[in-house]
């Protein structure tokens, strides 16, 4: 699914040029569950970004699916971000004046896929967390957890081929992080592949393999 090759990628601050991914080489197989850890600076969320088609490197290769995404345009990124990759993230990103099912709903919408459809599929995402009898509520109306919910909701809806999640738990306590981490669990056993970036032991501990980085390097997967 992701085959990494000796990524690199520089950054200018200020007059220095810096390495935040020095020759990078991963793979992640289908329906793994992966987390990436290491702490603020480290270079995950570089890696991040690149594995999610929102940044592309400055050497090396990155196939997903067996596309080379180092050879895309801006379009063609956005339409593998749309189809191919749910994204989770630690702030949920939810639109405040649409309800739960709108703020799943919408990217179906940039999808353009039928209505009735887009309202099965919603239906089926919300079911999936669990969250079916919130639908109809603003994210003001909903826990932290809830809103999670949500942002996971809209993640499968347009059934990603990938999951990713850039630290999912942050901004929750430890007893909506735990129900948080068995959502994952669970849509890992339903065949999911899911990536999740964190900067937390315990967290990334509960994945099938940890990929740890450290001043751009990949310094260890560990079982």
């Amino acid at each position: 699914m992701i085959d990494i090759q000796d990524l690199c990628k520089f950054y200018q601050v200020g007059g220095d040029r810096v390495r935040a991914l020095d020759h990078a080489t991963l793979h992640i197989y289908p329906r793994e569950f992966v987390s990436i850890i290491g702490p603020s600076g480290s270079g995950k969320s570089t890696l991040m970004n690149i594995i999610g088609c929102l940044d592309v490197a400055d050497a090396g290769v990155y196939k997903l699916d067996g596309l080379p995404i180092g050879e895309y345009s801006e379009n063609e990124l956005a339409h593998i971000r749309n189809k191919k990759i749910g994204f989770v993230f630690q702030s949920f990103n939810l639109i405040p004046k649409l309800s739960a099912e709108e703020n799943v709903e919408l990217p179906l919408i940039y999808q353009k896929v039928p209505r009735g459809e887009r309202q099965q599929r919603v239906r089926e995402a919300l079911e999936r967390v669990g969250l079916q009898k919130r639908a109809k509520h603003l994210p003001t109306e909903l826990s932290g957890g809830q809103q999670q919910r949500v942002a996971i909701a809209r993640a499968l809806v347009t059934r990603p081929s990938l999951i990713l999640a850039d630290e999912p738990t942050g901004n929750l306590d430890s007893k909506t992080s735990r129900e948080i981490m068995d959502i994952f669990h669970e849509l890992h056993r339903q065949g999911n592949t899911i990536v999740l970036i964190t900067h937390d032991n315990d967290v990334a501990r509960q994945a099938e393999r940890a990929i740890h980085i450290l001043d751009g390097k990949i310094t260890e997967a560990s079982l």
